[in-house]
């Protein structure tokens, strides 16, 4: 079952590299290693995602900063467990949103589809999470910097509390999701 996550990461990442050497009309806008794609207004009907290489991704969320609880899921649109978990994730943030806690559901999506299929599910599925998508075609990196046990398979999630990770490669439900934050609170 492992080899076959890796064969379709390994196929997501050329897929990936292939998809960045077209030109599209989308506007691109460089800062500090943050690149974000067609930048969206962030309105309810219409969220912003920005998108992040890897770098940038570790710099906002992984560093030790202390403050907040990071609840970081790796998960794309296309992915049926991920999309099966992610009420787990919404009820997460909204109990405990005053309690210095923030999810981030970290979108592993196509650049090109944000319009097209990131931004629509948001609004079908009524996300408030903070969504963000990950562009680094550089996965043989990235994936073993997040954790060095991990696959790459999908959903994983990272909790991280004053620079401790906790790492899940697993679906979550609520009740699994919420004992695993309590046990760092």
């Amino acid at each position: 079952m492992t080899k076959i996550f890796q064969l379709l990461l390994v196929v997501f990442v050329l897929v990936a590299c292939s998809e960045g050497n077209k030109k599209t009309d989308a506007v691109a806008e460089t800062t500090n290693n943050k690149t974000v794609e067609n930048p969206i207004t962030g309105t309810e009907s219409d969220p912003a995602i920005p998108t992040y290489d890897y770098a940038a991704l570790e710099k906002e969320f992984f560093a030790e900063k202390g403050n907040p609880i990071y609840v970081v899921n790796f998960w794309a649109t296309w992915c049926k467990p991920c999309v099966k978990e992610l009420p787990a994730f919404e009820k997460l943030q909204a109990k405990y949103r005053n309690e210095n806690v923030e999810v981030v559901l970290v979108s592993l999506d196509f650049p090109d589809h944000i319009e097209t299929r990131v931004v629509p599910f948001i609004a079908e599925h009524g996300l408030k999470s903070r969504v963000v998508l990950l562009d680094d075609p550089d996965a043989n990196s990235w994936i073993p910097a997040v954790d060095k046990e991990w696959s790459g398979a999908i959903p994983a999630t990272v909790i991280l509390k004053n620079g401790e990770r906790k790492f899940y490669e697993r679906s979550f439900t609520y009740e699994e999701l919420e004992n695993e934050l309590k046990s760092i609170l």
